[in-house]
């Protein structure tokens, strides 16, 4: 249970009715353009289709998945597509968040060894200081121009607090990422339900099938 827990992180399932009285055979016809596509291989029994797609295409409308299993089985409530979808891109977008994450905190415990041997360096060495160079002389014509005198530099801060490393653009990475992903999640679990579903009605447009260029393509035909 937990494995399968874990994997719904990559994983789309559900099911769809068929509508009646349509079956095993007459469903996966319906299906069949939606896996003529490149790149795609299928293997079909009376009950069950496998497929796995390598360089998906971006108009193939099930580009994001990389494999899956589709399975007709009958109930109560008549027969219905129960199907299984793997997807890398989603595991992506789901790790892709831990590692800037991971960016982030080594990025803070790098800033503060430098700090701090940056204080070390300064107690140890009080009299080693840089020699601040005089700011440069306003232009005669600014000054006839009223122009503002150049501010001076902040001798306020801590030369240590100048080589602080910020996190923030990890954590802005990790954000969106994340985001990413809870909307693709979401979307994509509506999306190809629907497509299934429009599919098997018959009101899908027209898929065009994509053929491999060499005569050794891995397309199925039904």
């Amino acid at each position: 249970m937990t494995l399968r827990f874990i994997d719904r992180i990559w994983h789309i399932r559900g099911s769809v009715a068929l509508p009646p009285p349509q079956g095993a055979a007459d469903a996966f016809d319906r299906l069949a353009p939606l896996f003529q596509q490149r790149g795609t291989s299928t293997a079909c029994n009376d009950t069950t289709l496998t497929f796995t797609k390598a360089g998906q295409a971006p108009q193939d409308k099930m580009s994001i998945f990389d494999s899956g299993v589709l399975t007709v089985i009958s109930g109560v409530d008549g027969p219905k597509l129960h199907y299984d979808l793997v997807s890398r891109a989603l595991l992506f977008c789901f790790l892709a968040p831990l590692l800037f994450l991971g960016i982030a905190q080594l990025t803070i415990a790098i800033s503060n060894h430098q700090i701090a041997a940056a204080k070390a360096e300064a107690r140890a060495h009080p009299e080693k200081k840089k020699a601040e160079k005089p700011p440069l002389p306003m232009n005669a014509l600014d000054k006839a121009l009223g122009a503002p005198a150049p501010d001076k530099p902040d001798k306020k801060k801590p030369p240590e607090e100048k080589k602080k490393l910020s996190p923030t653009p990890a954590y802005v990475f990790a954000a969106l990422f994340a985001l990413l992903y809870l909307v693709g999640r979401i979307l994509e679990d509506r999306l190809i339900a629907s497509l299934f579903k429009r599919q098997l009605l018959g009101i899908e447009t027209p898929v065009p099938a994509q053929t491999e260029p060499s005569a050794t393509g891995t397309n199925a035909a039904y």
